[in-house]
């Protein structure tokens, strides 16, 4: 992988997201696209007692047909803030270090954002220092299409899709109800931290490859 990617937002993305930005120097994060419903733009997904649950951030009706991911604003009328801290509390309260890093991840929820980037961009920073990869951020100045994009992870990384990323393999560990569930793959990066901590950095593989024939359909 060159010392540049290409990434889309994502709201407390999984391992791999974290993976490749560990294996970067630079990570441009995609500002100018339109809009994508349904993926790790606006939520995540946590193992609780009854299961993997998703956290979904509101953004406001109407900034979704063809609005560039910049523009997106935050439905802050509602108490989701208050929903993920509780939900991410009862998941992982008895998690090996959850208090070394809840602190820092309830911080960049309860950031004082109105754009659904800038929240984003502040629990992606937040993480990454807990982690501690150090590679810069920053955003993009104009849409790439795919095919001009080198290094472009923007549409890999999906809920919808699987295997889409070559080269990497999520690592097993031991998850806080590994015994009822088995291990969940593609859950946020925060299930990650809160159950290795300092080894988590360890954990992240190198970098992975995209696969164009599956990122983009």
């Amino acid at each position: 992988m060159s010392n540049e990617v290409l990434l889309s937002t994502a709201y407390f993305a999984p391992a791999v997201y974290f993976s490749i930005l560990a294996s970067s120097g630079t990570a441009v994060i995609e500002k100018c696209e339109n809009y994508h419903k349904q993926t790790y733009r606006n939520r995540c997904v946590i193992l609780g007692a009854n299961g993997p649950l998703t956290l979904t951030v509101p953004v406001l009706r109407g900034s979704f047909h063809k609005t560039a991911i910049r523009d997106i604003e935050l439905d802050n009328s509602r108490q989701w803030r208050k929903q993920h801290i509780k939900s991410i509390i009862s998941a992982y309260a008895l998690s090996p270090y959850f208090e070394y890093y809840f602190d820092s991840i309830e911080e960049a929820i309860n950031t004082n954002a109105s754009f659904l980037l800038d929240l984003n961009l502040s629990t992606t920073e937040a993480v990454n220092k807990c982690i501690g990869v150090k590679n810069k951020l920053r955003l993009s100045d104009e849409f790439m299409s795919p095919e001009d994009a080198p290094n472009d992870f923007r549409y890999c990384i999906s809920p919808k899709i699987k295997e889409a990323i070559t080269g990497y393999t999520e690592p097993v560990y031991i998850q806080a109800f590994s015994d009822r569930y088995g291990f969940v793959p593609g859950l946020s990066i925060i299930d990650m931290l809160f159950n290795n901590g300092p080894g988590t950095h360890a954990l992240l593989q190198r970098s992975p490859d995209c696969k164009t024939d599956n990122c983009f359909g």
